[in-house]
């Protein structure tokens, strides 16, 4: 029974680690990358954009869509590991997780319907993190909630201001300041090709 517990408590730590590393992700796209950001613009910060612009459209994404940049990351994760004689079980729950970390991001943008009964109840027993909590990552200025996985953390980090320390050490000891957000009223004009996008649908 205590080695059940044990289980279940690392798998949950683990699960939560997942989840935060997502967020840290998460948290660098929204504070830092943009559509000219050098290397990272036209892969991160130009989709990043999209989603905060047009939320839902990134319910159109496949599997493969929503998830290639950080399946390649836990691949290398998971090489890594192997080579130096690590990879555990631990590893392999954290990759699953982090891996599929924007799937899940999706289904939090998705009807009930469109989830289906499984992933539903699975928001619905709170395993999954809920469209009504993540809605407040949406809420203007869209500066909290950013683990993406469970409804665990972010309440936490958002009550530490967690997000606001890291940005005032960084912005104090390297000169990095957190970029606008044209999706917030007050921070920007949209550029066009995000106009054109919404008239589109």
């Amino acid at each position: 029974m205590n080695d059940l517990i044990l289980l279940s408590l690392q798998a949950a730590g683990v699960v939560l680690a997942a989840d935060f590393a997502a967020g840290l992700v998460h948290w660098t796209e929204d504070a830092y990358i943009r559509e000219d950001t050098p290397w990272l613009g036209r892969w991160v910060g130009r989709p990043n954009m999209v989603h905060h612009h047009l939320p839902r459209r990134m319910t159109r994404n496949t599997w493969w869509e929503s998830n290639k940049e950080l399946l390649v990351a836990m691949g290398v994760l998971i090489c890594a590991a192997a080579w130096l004689g690590c990879l555990t079980w631990h590893v392999w729950l954290f990759a699953l997780v982090g891996g599929n970390a924007n799937e899940v991001h999706k289904w939090s943008h998705r009807t009930r319907r469109e989830n289906g009964r499984v992933i539903s109840l699975l928001q619905d027993l709170r395993i999954l993190q809920t469209p009504q909590h993540h809605a407040a990552h949406h809420t203007n200025p869209k500066e909290v909630h950013y683990c993406p996985v469970t409804n665990a953390l972010n309440p936490v980090l958002d009550a530490l201001h967690f997000w606001e320390g890291l940005e005032w050490l960084l912005a104090h000891a390297a000169g990095l300041k957190r970029q606008p957000d044209s999706s917030v009223p007050g921070q920007g004009i949209p550029p066009e090709w995000i106009a054109e996008m919404r008239r589109a649908g």
